[in-house]
């Protein structure tokens, strides 16, 4: 039997053990990001195509960050209409979900670049319009004179993913709600709370922290779908990486380089993760 751990009353964990724990998946795969590493360093054509590469983590991570955030709040908007008690309103946001969940997001992507985006401009320009009919000068003549040349590729591709995430995300916030114990509303409104109170002040607290693994999982799925932004020109690592390796047709040098910066990224967020599941066990029940 292992020693009792007077401190913490639990038995002390022998070395056998903790090596049987250790994750060697994890331990190849930063043997194998080592060895990438010192190539990158020491191979002078790895170290252009890094240098070249390596400026559109920047994007990628302003994509993502905006893009989740949007995503989060459009989220947890049809989460709750999902649970609604009013028939036309989780009608519509059952519509919403189902349709976005069922196209590709290369799709999505294409379709807000292509045809949402240029109608959300006549869109604008008719609202500018009508408010300079009203005297509303100052707000509707930059609306009316507002033209598809503004909104740049970087916001169609941002508004794709909310569209395309916030759907996902609705579902696992509608999942989060239903998982809190049905008794807990009960109590909540018999002690006076509305409906609404009782969903802030005590549904959606638990929810939330069920629900922080999948939407850290969601996270990094958009980590590697803001790939696809690539094909509408944004300047992100995997454009980049497409344009050197074109230009120079150092074709697997420079896709090494571009696998290797969306590894540790993905990885790295992993185990964030998977350390926050290990600390908060009651999150994933």
């Amino acid at each position: 039997m292992p020693e009792a751990d007077a401190t913490r009353g639990r038995p002390r964990s022998s070395p056998a053990d903790y090596f049987a724990r250790l994750p060697y998946w994890l331990l190849a795969a930063l043997l194998l990001g080592v060895l990438l590493l010192w190539t990158l360093l020491a191979d002078a054509d790895y170290n252009l195509i890094f240098n070249a590469v390596v400026k559109g983590v920047g994007v990628t991570l302003y994509v993502c960050l905006i893009s989740f955030g949007l995503a989060l709040l459009a989220g947890l908007v049809f989460g709750l209409a999902r649970v609604s008690r009013s028939r036309l309103i989780y009608e519509l946001a059952s519509f919403y979900v189902e349709i976005i969940r069922g196209v590709p997001m290369l799709v999505i992507l294409f379709y807000i670049a292509f045809v949402g985006a240029p109608g959300l401009v006549d869109l604008f320009n008719w609202a500018g319009g009508a408010m300079q009919g009203l005297g509303l000068g100052a707000i509707g003549r930059p609306l009316a004179e507002f033209s598809i040349r503004q909104l740049s590729f970087t916001s169609r591709a941002i508004l794709a993913l909310v569209i395309g995430y916030s759907a996902f995300i609705a579902e696992i916030f509608r999942a989060g709600i239903e998982s809190v114990e049905r008794g807990q509303l009960e109590a909540a409104l018999s002690l006076g709370m509305s409906r609404a109170q009782a969903m802030r002040h005590v549904i959606l607290p638990q929810a939330v922290r069920r629900v922080l693994p999948p939407l850290g999982n969601d996270f990094i799925a958009m980590l590697k779908d803001s790939a696809l932004v690539s094909v509408l020109g944004v300047q992100d690592i995997t454009q980049l990486g497409r344009l050197y390796a074109t230009s120079t047709f150092h074709f697997f040098e420079t896709y090494n380089v571009v696998a290797f910066l969306y590894l540790v990224m993905t990885i790295g967020l992993s185990l964030v993760v998977r350390y926050w599941e290990n600390r908060n066990p009651a999150s994933v029940h």
